[in-house]
């Protein structure tokens, strides 16, 4: 084979690490950039906290941009925080370029526009960080959570409540080990998912005869399990947990008639799930040897129960919301205007170790390269997080004057949006504003809602215009919700009413958003 040389000009995708760390920040929610900050705290000696808050002209771009200072110079680490004003073109530049470069197939020969007054004064280094100081990876798997979240921390769990109970037990060693395991064996619900067998398996091993034992043993705790509070709590099944709470009914003072309805209800409870979840009745009463009028007054008492015993319990910290804009009323009638601003309370404010800083100008020597790129890192990071609000900031701004509607007369004035429209109206990418209304919430005079809520897909009206989706469904559930309980409306007659309101929205689409609202069936909802 002949040798050759040839030269080929070709260009290729290449994300610098401040870029990707500017995405990853974007698409993070409020707990996670929380978690992001503790970790970028407790790895850079550089970046520390500052319960101050600065002005923004007081950021310093330049020096962000600056590379890391010689022996003769040596910029003043900025203080950062969140912005209280519009985002600035830079913000809008610096994230569309970052979503562009993340998704686009093509390639690109330029860098973002990172400078203060919308010029380059130099391009970023990958190698800028180096290998000692790589951009930090998103941990989520920390034990720091947000502050919001501290009132939830003391509410007691299930299995602190069911010990609790436990130590007014008069057991013995052996048999308050077996309901301790049991206890702990239980799900967020209150169920226990393994049977017994298996659970003993796993502690036996091979030996038939501790197998059999702990079988026993773990059959007597269950039963002690299940007499404790809440009521319905260690049963196996949903079956198991109704006709525990149903038992646990009987009373001195309950009349014959009270307790035929109880028996049949405990004998409902014991066939499958699904007979109960039709409404079977004529089924449900040959199968219980009873009459159907027994059946309907057994199911109104099965209706009253409880499915979920360890409801009240589940840790609610998962369930708090941080909103991450807050928008309010100022004004009335032909002066009303809504206020949009960040949330204070979620805007970690960061500044450069000033300490730190100043030792690191002061003695020069080896090693000293490793950590000049520390102290750029922890620029960059306070420059992204900024930038970060700086879009959230402008893409509300965008949304809540599309929405209008919205914040004046409720989601049944909302109006169709998509991401688009806010992309082009800012100049940034789609995917950029994905990532800014993915898990990121705004406080509203109805709610705090997610950002992604204001977007949905347009129908068409008799009139030639079009309707939002979400309203469509706020439609739908106010159809429902206003509905007569012993003839409930049929998605056919929820198209039907649409059709009269105006709108064209088919029976199948009906059942789409019926289902998305979690609204049952008509045969579901019909009163007993």
């Amino acid at each position: 084979m002949k040798q050759g040389l040839s030269l080929r000009v070709s260009q290729h995708l290449a994300l610098t690490p401040q870029l990707q760390q500017s995405i990853r920040l974007l698409q993070l929610s409020t707990l996670e950039l929380s978690q992001e900050v503790e970790q970028m705290l407790d790895d850079n000696p550089f970046l520390e906290r500052t319960a101050e808050e600065a002005a923004r002209e007081e950021f310093g771009l330049e020096a962000a941009d600056a590379p890391p200072p010689r022996d003769d110079e040596f910029a003043t680490p900025p203080i950062a925080n969140g912005a209280d004003g519009p985002a600035s073109a830079t913000a809008s530049s610096e994230a569309d370029a970052a979503s562009a470069d993340a998704t686009a197939d093509g390639v690109s020969d330029s860098e973002p526009d990172w400078g203060g007054d919308g010029t380059v004064d130099m391009v970023p280094d990958d190698s800028e960080w180096g290998g000692d100081a790589p951009a930090r990876a998103n941990n989520l798997g920390g034990d720091e959570r947000a502050d919001a979240t501290e009132l939830a921390r003391s509410q007691e769990s299930l299995q602190a409540f069911l010990h609790r109970q436990g130590l007014g037990l008069r057991l013995d060693e052996t048999d308050r080990a077996a309901l301790s395991f049991l206890i702990e064996s239980l799900n967020d619900d209150g169920y226990l998912e393994d049977s017994l067998p298996a659970l003993a398996s796993g502690l036996a091993g091979n030996d038939n005869d501790e197998f059999d034992e702990l079988v026993h043993r773990f059959q007597m705790a269950l039963g002690l399990l299940q007499s404790l509070e809440p009521v319905g709590v260690g049963a196996r099944d949903l079956g198991e947990c109704l006709a525990i709470q149903l038992r646990a009914l009987a009373h001195a003072d309950e009349s014959e008639d009270e307790e035929q309805v109880r028996k049949v209800a405990i004998a409902i409870c014991k066939l499958p799930m699904d007979l109960l979840a039709r409404r079977d009745f004529k089924r449900l009463a040959t199968l219980t040897k009873s009459n159907e009028e027994l059946v309907r007054a057994a199911m109104q008492l099965i209706a009253r129960l409880e499915p979920k015993p360890g409801r009240r319990f589940v840790d609610v910290e998962r369930n708090v919301v941080v909103p991450d804009v807050i928008v309010t009323r100022t004004g009335r009638g032909a002066t009303l205007k809504f206020r949009v601003m960040l949330n204070p309370d979620v805007m970690p404010r960061l500044r450069v170790h000033d300490i730190y800083a100043g030792a690191l100008k002061a003695h020069r020597g080896e090693g000293s390269q490793a950590l000049s790129q520390r102290l750029q890192e922890a620029r960059w990071f306070i420059k992204n997080i900024q930038q970060r609000f700086d879009t959230i900031l402008r893409v509300s701004n965008a949304i809540v004057e599309r929405q209008k509607n919205f914040f004046v007369h409720g989601e049944l004035a909302m109006r169709p949006l998509v991401l688009r429209e806010i992309a082009d109206e800012l100049g940034l990418h789609e995917s950029t504003i994905s990532r800014v209304t993915t898990a990121k919430y705004m406080a509203t005079p109805y709610g705090t809602v997610e950002l992604k809520y204001f977007f949905g897909s347009a129908l068409g009206t008799e009139t030639g215009g079009n309707a939002s989706s979400t309203a469509v469904r706020a439609l739908i559930k106010q159809f429902v919700t206003s509905e007569n309980i012993k003839k409930p409306l049929s998605d056919s007659q929820i198209s039907d009413m649409l059709k009269e309101q105006g709108i064209e929205c088919a029976r199948r689409t009906v059942a789409k958003y019926r289902e998305a609202l979690r609204i049952a069936p008509a045969n579901l909802r019909k009163a007993l």
